[in-house]
């Protein structure tokens, strides 16, 4: 009734001012037309949301993982084949001038069967910027330094292409196997606490080139650099952060995330099966995951 009358009354005022009678239909429908686009684009909440806030929440859902870095070896698996274990297809990911894209939406190019199959899973940037397809230019960023004018130019348009025109996901960076620290080296615990995952700026000096500042993890007698795929897990947030920079022989042997244990780097008085379980950690690290050995820790088993 209320709305009704409403109505009415500013169908006299607009007949009143524009002296067309009638003209309130016009009004009715511009009115009709505001509040369907509000509705459309933005503005009433549908189940306590607006479309705005239902659009950002997938926004955040689909927030992309961090950057990490990539071996060789590691690399080589995102060749877009069938995935051993799984038999669903594997992402397809290629490396120019040692900066790793996703181009998995290009697999018709890039994956199993397409012109560019060889460069799956790969470093290609020299191979890509002089037009070929010679093994020898695969596989090594540094080939990329040697290039002339002509093709760094190239180069740079094959980058520029692949992130801005193709849109294709930068997954981090391809740190060479040279560029790795020796695994033989010792590692005192101060030195290990000072790669917590903790430190999000750019990496710069030794580490420049890295997608991502290392993460150190002492497993046994080894340290582990685990931003070579497990920045999500042990990097600044992720659920096993509480053992980066650590010696965490004890709480993986335990299954633990208690300080105590996480603290408390002795496991000599750990049973056979608990000691099973921390080389079973140790295995996974260097077979399945593939994180780099970069040194030792100065203790005895």
């Amino acid at each position: 009734m209320v709305i009704s009358n409403a109505i009415q009354g500013m169908a006299k005022w607009c007949e009143a001012v524009t002296g067309v009678e009638g003209s309130s239909g016009y009004i009715v429908l511009l009115v009709c037309t505001v509040i369907g686009y509000i509705w459309i684009n933005d503005g009433f909440q549908i189940n306590g949301s607006t479309s705005k806030q239902a659009a950002e929440e997938e926004e955040e859902e689909e927030e992309p993982e961090p950057l990490r870095n990539f071996t060789i070896k590691q690399l080589r698996h995102f060749d877009g084949t069938a995935d051993d274990n799984s038999d669903e297809e594997k992402k397809v990911y290629l490396s120019v001038g040692g900066t790793v894209f996703d181009v998995s939406k290009g697999r018709e190019f890039y994956g199993p069967g397409g012109p560019y199959e060889v460069f799956a899973g790969r470093e290609c940037g020299a191979a890509l910027a002089t037009m070929s397809f010679d093994e020898e230019l695969l596989d090594d960023p540094s080939h990329c330094d040697t290039l002339g004018v002509g093709d760094k130019s190239q180069l740079d348009d094959w980058l520029e292409k692949f992130e801005h025109y193709r849109c294709y996901p930068i997954k981090g960076k391809l740190v060479p196997d040279a560029k790795l620290p020796s695994s033989d080296r010792i590692i005192s615990m101060e030195e290990l606490a000072k790669y917590d995952g903790m430190n999000q700026e750019k990496p710069t000096g030794e580490n420049a080139g890295y997608g991502t500042l290392p993460i150190y993890l002492g497993a046994l007698d080894k340290v582990f650099d685990v931003s070579f795929g497990g920045v999500h897990m042990y990097g600044k947030d992720g659920p096993y952060n509480r053992f980066a920079g650590k010696d965490a022989s004890r709480a993986l042997a335990l299954m633990s995330f208690d300080v105590k244990d996480v603290e408390n780097t002795d496991i000599s008085d750990l049973d056979e099966k608990k000691v099973k379980v921390l080389k079973d950690w140790v295995t996974s690290f260097e077979e399945k995951k593939g994180y780099p050995v970069v040194g030792k820790m100065d203790k005895k088993l």
